[in-house]
Formats: C-alpha cells, sequence, structure tokens
C-alpha cells in the first residue's frame, strides 16, 4: 500500500485552485493556505477567458457553471477612437471546436466559482495565512506559518502569485520588470449590442477596450503609458480613467457614464516575467505568475497559469510514490512549460514594444495568429 502523499499549495488564485482541485481528485492530501482574509472574492472587474483557458475549467469540472456566468462569443472589432468599426476578425477556438473561442466573465464570480471546487474536493483551506520558512531534503518540506503551526509536505507549489514571496525564499531572484504601459480598468453595466470585444487603436490611449461578461455587465479598460503610482491619488482614479475614456466613440459614451466610482476602478501597471532554467529549488515549485507573467495584450494571464497547474498535476499523480516527486520530473515539467510560455510571454511584450515605439506597419495580426494557432495544442 503507497503511502499517502501530501502537497501544501501557496495562493488561492486560477493556478492554486486548479492545482489543489486536480491533486484532490487524484486522491493527494492538499492543504491550501491563502494570504487574503476573503479569499480575493471580491478583487478585480472582469476576465477574459480563451478556449485554451476554458478547456482547463472544463477539465476541473466546472465549465457549466462558467458558461453559465460568463459570455460566449466568437470574434473581436477594430475600431476608430470614434467608434467605427474597421474589421471584425474571428478568434481562434484555442479550446477546440466544442468550446467557445471566448468568454468573458466578473472575476469576482470566477473566483467563487474555484472557491466553491476547492472546498468540494476536501482540500484544507486556511485564509489569512502566509509561510515563512521552508526547511527541505529530498524526502519533503517542513513549512512554518504566520499562525504559528507548522507542517510537513511532500511537496510545496508555490501559487502566489507576481510578487510571490515563496520565489525569493527559496532562492529564485528574479523580479517583475515593468513593460512601460499601464491599465484603467472598471466593471459597469453592458449597453446593449455588445456581443464581443472591440478594441479602439489611437486617441488618448494606446487602447480601449471592453469585454462582455455576463448578460447585463462587461468590463472596460485604458491603456497608456504608465505613471508613478504614488503621483496618483486612488480618490481620483474614476477621474483619471474618465478623462481618457470620454474621448472614445460608439458604445464608449454610456460606458463612460458609469465610470463615476473611484474605488471601483483598478490601476495596474503591465509587467514582464520568465523565470528561465527551472522554476523548482528542491521540493518547492512554482505555477502560473510565480514563474511568469506578461501583458493582457493577447489575454493569456489566467490561462497559462490554469495550463501550469494541470501539467503538473498530470507529472504528479502520474506517479503513486511521492520519491518519484525528484529534481527529474519537476525540470521536465519546467521543461514542457517554457517551450509553450515563452513565445506568449514574448508575443505579448512585443505587441505593447510595437505601440510604445510607434511602428505602424507591425504585423500584429501575424504574430497573434501564430501565437494561438500554437495554443490550440494539448498543453
Amino acid at each position: 500500500m503507497s503511502t499517502p502523499r501530501t502537497v501544501l499549495v501557496i495562493g488561492g488564485g486560477a493556478a492554486g485552485s486548479a492545482a489543489a482541485i486536480l491533486l484532490r481528485r487524484a486522491g493527494i492530501t492538499v492543504d491550501l493556505i491563502e494570504a487574503k482574509d476573503d479569499w480575493n472574492a471580491t478583487a478585480g472587474s472582469g476576465i477574459t477567458l480563451q478556449g485554451n483557458a476554458l478547456r482547463v475549467l472544463r477539465e476541473l469540472g466546472v465549465w457549466e457553471q462558467v458558461e453559465k456566468s460568463g459570455f460566449g462569443f466568437g470574434a473581436v472589432g477594430i475600431t476608430t477612437p470614434d467608434g467605427t468599426v474597421l474589421h471584425v476578425a474571428e478568434d481562434l477556438r484555442t479550446g477546440g471546436d466544442d468550446l467557445p473561442a471566448t468568454v468573458g466573465m466578473q472575476r469576482p464570480q470566477l473566483q467563487s466559482i474555484l472557491i466553491e471546487a476547492v472546498r468540494a474536493s476536501g482540500a484544507g483551506v486556511r485564509l489569512g495565512v502566509r509561510a515563512t520558512s521552508f526547511a527541505q531534503n529530498r524526502h519533503g518540506v517542513t513549512v512554518a506559518f504566520t499562525d504559528g503551526t507548522e507542517g510537513r509536505y511532500d511537496l510545496v507549489i508555490a501559487a502566489d502569485g507576481l510578487g510571490s514571496a515563496t520565489r525569493a525564499a527559496v532562492g529564485i531572484t528574479d523580479k517583475p520588470e515593468p513593460t512601460g504601459m499601464a491599465i484603467w480598468r472598471i466593471a459597469a453595466p453592458r449597453p446593449a449590442g455588445v456581443a464581443r470585444t472591440d478594441l479602439a487603436y489611437g486617441g488618448p490611449a494606446y487602447i480601449a477596450g471592453y469585454c462582455p461578461t455576463s448578460a447585463t455587465t462587461l468590463y472596460a479598460y485604458v491603456v497608456e503609458a504608465n505613471r508613478d503610482r504614488g503621483s496618483i491619488p486612488p480618490d481620483t482614479y474614476a477621474d483619471e480613467m474618465r478623462s481618457l475614456a470620454q474621448h472614445y466613440g460608439g458604445h464608449w459614451p454610456e460606458i463612460t457614464a458609469h465610470i463615476t466610482d473611484p474605488a471601483r476602478v483598478n490601476y495596474t501597471w503591465f509587467d514582464r516575467l520568465l523565470v528561465e532554467g527551472s522554476w523548482h529549488r528542491g521540493r518547492v515549485v512554482l505555477v502560473g505568475d510565480a514563474a511568469h507573467c506578461c501583458p493582457p495584450t493577447l489575454a493569456q494571464g489566467a490561462a497559462l497559469s490554469m495550463e501550469d497547474a494541470w501539467v503538473l498535476a498530470q507529472m504528479l499523480t502520474a506517479t503513486e510514490d511521492a520519491a518519484d516527486w525528484d529534481d527529474a520530473l519537476l525540470q521536465a515539467y519546467y521543461e514542457r512549460r517554457i517551450a509553450r510560455v515563452r513565445p506568449v510571454v514574448e508575443a505579448s511584450v512585443q505587441i505593447g514594444q510595437w505601440q510604445l515605439d510607434g511602428v505602424r506597419d507591425a504585423d500584429v495580426p501575424g504574430l497573434m495568429g501564430g501565437t494561438m494557432t500554437m495554443l490550440r495544442e494539448l498543453p
């Protein structure tokens, strides 16, 4: 009879939740800790989930809830700043022909679905708890926590995001770097007639876009050059976003009328991170934004993060003995993922850089099309 296997997942976002659900399905004992007391249940405005993200969500057993809660569509429109539609392109179904090309969702709704699935899996969940130290040998990791307890695990999965404290604690020195762009986001009512993503290029922002997230909602965003965060008082966020959005036509005037509450406006920089060489140290392994992130120009952040969890879970559950969760297996996980992640990070950054540099003849459709075609293949 095999010895029970134990895993600690640090971080309860998309990647951490996916890892916990899949490992529990295989009978592995999983503890998940999340630093936020509310498990990020209300954070964020909206999220664009392309087909390869939907493919993982189906594997997690939550696709039906996602389909009911979100808004599926299959095209993207390119417009002028005044709202004139120049071109409508059909999106590639990167998750296969039996899934929509894209689903827009309210981010808190997706988080709620994943939280419910993690709890239903039987994983042990502790909120408001962080890991403070890791003492490991070739057999496992002893982890100390901020609540004064400690636990012993065969493996630790670090899914604690872009600013991962775990990444730094195990000696991986890579840090995210700003790309030069920043984004303003807000959730708003969906105007009648909005049934896909539309992107306006030009005007006072690099991009002004929106994505339907349900029958009644959307999220809207404008992208500009990044500014010192400290120079923008949070109580002016609505004014700042509205000052950019008011220059756009089409459906934008109706959207802009709802940009009034600064607490509902989110401002973040675009960052780039790609940890090279390996995503593990001993028996601590990175997934998702802790290992890689890129600007949302291809809307692949959540998709790649959940793919990491799916691939790692496949590899861990292919053996019944935790002794096999060794350096060779974790390095193989990295090699399998880096070949897929690197082109997406590089393409996402390049699309933004072309805009920053004012390159007018860049082959954005070609780069996007080639990258998305690659993502149609199973990870």
